[in-house]
């Protein structure tokens, strides 16, 4: 079990959190954003749905704007663009 971010393209990143449990992946989630530029794209992925709603209050909190959400085989992906 490894977190992983990585840079995928222009303004575009990556944060694999699976297997982690509140309150790690919104942790993460909230570093990996704090090295992106302002409008870069972060692709959250994570597999623990209770994760889900703090992510969404933190990215309320601190002006991020989630611009999608869906399900994949029970992988829970965000797309995340930082405000």
């Amino acid at each position: 079990m490894a977190m992983k971010f990585e840079k995928v393209g222009d303004g575009k990143y990556m944060l694999d959190v699976c297997g982690y449990v509140c309150p790690h992946p919104q942790i993460y989630c909230k570093k990996s954003l704090e090295k992106m530029e302002e409008g870069d794209v972060l692709e959250l992925i994570f597999d623990n749905p209770s994760s889900g709603e703090t992510i969404v209050q933190m990215c309320d909190q601190a002006g991020h704007e989630i611009l999608e959400k869906k399900e994949e085989g029970g992988k829970l992906i965000y797309m995340i663009e930082k405000g």
